[in-house]
């Protein structure tokens, strides 16, 4: 499947979006109107782009999001929120779209009906990453002042919690600087995931437990990370425009700090700061501040293509399958396409029966019921469908089912893990208690 690369700027409203074809270096389209701050353009379902806008200084208006779909791309559907949003992250199935702000509030709404889920105040400084688990069970948020907050979606989808602040997984502090990039693992293991800072380390965590399994220091602060398809390689671009590529052998590794230094596993092709790194099937992609874009033979370590950005430097790259831009007919587009929604600015009064995530127990074993306003609106669609088409109506509830008891079978495990480490705990608070009463009886004995 050939690929094209979609690329945009920070500088200027008027830059826009690019789209190259990757094997052939092609300039395919122009978006107009589109400034993103970093990490702030995702790809959803590969039918639409998503980007949040830059907030001019000064401005009192709040903030606002354009989705463009592949079938549409001069024609953008426009969001307007209560703040500016930075970074953002779907889930896999593009059901979930989470926003973070500079005042540190996050934000997830549900894609097909537009429905602002939750916010919160997530950080006390402005938020620099978000990011979902592979199985998109858990959301990660990353901040300027170094802290990293993993939260369960079971917990920010309930209702219950207006303020779930208190409820995440696990916090962690160990970078001392900007956090620059989160990358939860596909292949390797699910529960680990790599962080990024200016603090020139990339450290891996346990996404469960919270605990460090490995640290990675160079001699440059680290602007940017990605890994290769099959998580062998960790590459890691930095402010002065080198990519240092390493092992990426989490749990394999004798020696849970490795210092690169001194070593030589480096690419070398842009002038300046490294600003984004993605990968696709003919290899490593980077952006660079010195405006190019490069894609690299990582194994000879030459550049097989350079695309030139004249208009400012690249804050984001997303690769997407070049077919995407191909315009469906009219027939084949209303069964093929994701229905979105505009983004809502505040949330809403609604019926938690229907919106909400609940535990509900039983005498024989506690089940997570699971009924979103998601699949009430795809109920809608499935219905459109079976009046004309029964075929599309069926497989779209078949998918339909099977995410849905995807989500609640990884919910639950995690629910599961969570009740086991509580567990844990409290056995050992028992323990040091006995521990405890048992120093305290001893002089008594002797006496």
């Amino acid at each position: 499947m050939k690929e094209a690369l979609v690329v945009c700027g920070e500088k200027n409203l008027t830059v826009g979006l690019t789209i190259w074809d990757i094997e052939t270096g092609d300039h395919l389209l122009h978006i107009p109107t589109c400034a993103s701050h970093f990490h702030g353009l995702t790809c959803l379902r590969n039918q639409y782009l998503v980007a949040s806008q830059i907030h001019r200084p000064g401005s009192v208006a709040g903030g606002v999001v354009f989705t463009w779909p592949f079938s549409k791309p001069r024609s953008p559907l426009r969001s307007y929120t209560v703040e500016a949003i930075g970074p953002l992250s779907s889930t896999n199935d593009g059901i979930y779209l989470a926003g973070g702000a500079i005042s540190g509030n996050a934000y997830i709404w549900e894609v097909i009906n537009g429905k602002l889920l939750k916010t919160w105040h997530a950080h006390n400084s402005p938020i620099t990453c978000l990011a979902f688990s592979n199985d998109s069970s858990l959301l990660i948020s990353a901040s300027e002042d170094g802290m990293i907050v993993v939260w369960p979606m079971i917990s920010l989808l309930d209702d219950k919690y207006s303020e779930p602040s208190h409820l995440s997984l696990n916090v962690t502090t160990d970078h001392k600087s900007f956090i620059t990039g989160l990358l939860p693992s596909c292949n390797v293991s699910q529960s680990v995931f790599v962080s990024s800072s200016l603090d020139g380390t990339c450290k891996a965590w346990d996404i469960i437990k919270g605990t460090l399994l490995q640290t990675w220091s160079f001699p440059q602060p680290i602007t940017a990370t990605v890994l290769d398809p099959l998580e062998r390689f960790l590459f890691c671009g930095s402010a002065d425009g080198r990519i240092f590529m390493t092992s990426f052998d989490v749990g394999l590794m004798t020696e849970p700090c490795v210092d690169l230094e001194d070593q030589k596993l480096e690419l070398n092709g842009h002038t300046e700061s490294i600003t984004a790194l993605t990968y696709c099937k003919l290899g490593l992609v980077s952006a660079s501040e010195d405006c190019t874009v490069c894609l690299w033979n990582v194994i000879e370590g030459v550049i097989i293509r350079r695309f030139n950005h004249h208009k400012g430097f690249i804050t984001n790259v997303v690769v997407i399958p070049r077919s995407s831009l191909i315009p469906l007919p009219n027939h084949q587009r209303k069964f093929t396409n994701f229905p979105i929604s505009s983004l809502q600015k505040c949330s809403q009064q609604h019926d938690p029966s229907t919106t909400s995530v609940t535990l509900t127990p039983s005498p024989e074993k506690q089940q997570i019921t699971h009924h979103y306003q998601s699949a009430k609106s795809l109920n809608h669609q499935i219905l459109d469908l079976e009046v004309e088409r029964t075929p599309e109506a069926v497989q779209l509830k078949l998918e339909t089912n099977i995410e849905s008891r995807l989500l609640i079978t990884n919910m639950t495990k995690h629910v599961i893990e969570m009740n086991t480490r509580l567990q844990s705990r409290v056995l050992d608070l028992t323990q040091l208690r006995i521990l405890e009463n048992e120093k305290n009886q001893d002089p008594e004995d002797n006496s």
